[in-house]
């Protein structure tokens, strides 16, 4: 028998609010690859102000407001099986707000230029979406017909007649956010196992060129109920959630400096791209004032901010000095990075209209970097941001 409980000995599983602050039922198929949860739950600060006859502090009710939050880190992981939905879709859904959009697959029947695809039949697809080809992701950048779209950037690899493109999965911005139930259970059973619901995203960043692709998601929660002090009634469960059996989940996970970059007013690839960091913001407050409950009733987000910090090596080329000149001039640029390089591993963000920051000269290194620092999307109605999984 262990003296203690080891840190390793942790699994997480994910899964979207119906009811905001209900927590769903869920099965092996949700569980996440695990880095590290962070929750927190401290009382309100509030002082008594009664005249107790002493300098003893009498305590305080048992009922007093509480606020939880929580910062989970995970890794991307692969997506084998593209009629269910990949394992952090919850994660990201809850981020962005919007239902996610599918895309089977579709076969090509010409191609016009470098960005325009036809397809054989209708296509089905959106502004935003994403498709994926040979272990690349595109975006869908204008749509012409049924048959006839325009890609943000064109593919590497040869499409030609016949080409099959394979299927996605984008997620999109909308006004509303919806929640998520984290659930953090332990070896051995008998140890606390823990339940966050009600869990908005609050921020969302997405790390490029680590050693692996990774990424963190925080913000506050409705509460936070564990299996030792759990009542019936809490997040609506008459008892506290066992955990699910395991269904052989796959540890594979993507390495973090395989990818694409490309950028620019026309959009062009960067070999230079050293690090970036993705970061969407909700500025989210939970509605905890109203009178009559304990816990806050629902998600209210306020002005969304997306954001981009990258670093690349200077060229003289023209691409390179685009950027700069986009800079100067507060022009927006369009945006796409591209994780992994294999299918079932890839995962794409696009922004349509990012606005560089003029870069910093880092001229500590023997070669020098542009290091652009909080540049910001902007856009008409949610359409800031796109990110898929291909």
């Amino acid at each position: 028998m262990s003296c203690y409980i080891s840190s390793n000995n942790n699994r997480f599983y994910t899964a979207l609010e119906s009811v905001y602050g209900d927590v769903p039922a869920i099965t092996g198929q949700n569980r996440i690859p695990g880095v590290k949860l962070a929750a927190r739950q401290v009382q309100e600060q509030t002082s008594r102000r009664d005249k107790t006859g002493s300098r003893t502090f009498a305590g305080l009710p048992n009922r007093i407001r509480k606020r939880t939050s929580f910062q989970l880190n995970t890794f991307m992981t692969e997506w084998p099986n593209p009629e269910l939905a990949p394992v952090h879709g919850p994660l990201f859904q809850a981020a962005l707000g919007g239902t996610p959009m599918t895309f089977g697959s579709g076969t090509v029947a010409s191609t016009n230029g470098a960005t325009a695809i036809t397809f054989s039949a209708a296509h089905g697809l959106h502004i935003g979406q994403g498709v994926a080809n040979a272990g690349e992701m595109r975006f869908v950048a204008a749509i012409q017909n049924a048959t006839t779209v325009f890609l943000n950037a064109p593919f590497t690899g040869p499409v030609i007649a016949g080409t099959v493109l394979g299927a996605t999965i984008t997620y999109a911005l909308a006004s509303d956010l919806g929640s998520v139930s984290i659930f953090d259970y332990w070896d051995p059973s008998t140890a606390v196992q823990r339940v966050l619901n009600g869990a908005a995203v609050d921020s969302m960043r997405v790390k490029v060129n680590g050693d692996f692709q990774e990424f963190v998601f925080a913000g506050p929660s409705q509460d936070l109920l564990d299996s030792a002090s759990f009542n019936s009634g809490q997040g609506g469960l008459a008892q506290f959630p066992a955990e699910p059996a395991s269904v052989g989940f796959d540890y594979t996970i993507v390495p973090g400096h395989l990818g694409q970059v490309w950028m620019g007013a026309t959009p062009a690839q960067f070999f230079t791209l050293t690090a970036a960091e993705l970061e969407l913001n909700n500025n989210v407050q939970l509605r905890t004032r109203e009178f009559g409950s304990d816990f806050a009733r629902c998600i209210a987000a306020g002005q969304r901010a997306v954001k981009v910090n990258f670093s690349i090596f200077e060229h003289v080329d023209a691409d390179t000095l685009g950027l700069y000149q986009a800079a100067r001039q507060r022009s927006p640029i369009g945006v796409m990075l591209q994780l992994g390089q294999q299918t079932g591993q890839l995962f794409g963000a696009y922004l349509p209209a990012l606005v560089p920051d003029v870069p910093e000269f880092d001229d500590q290194e023997t070669r020098l970097q542009w290091r652009f620092q909080g540049s910001r999307a902007q856009g008409a109605v949610n359409d800031e941001l796109y990110i898929a999984f291909g």
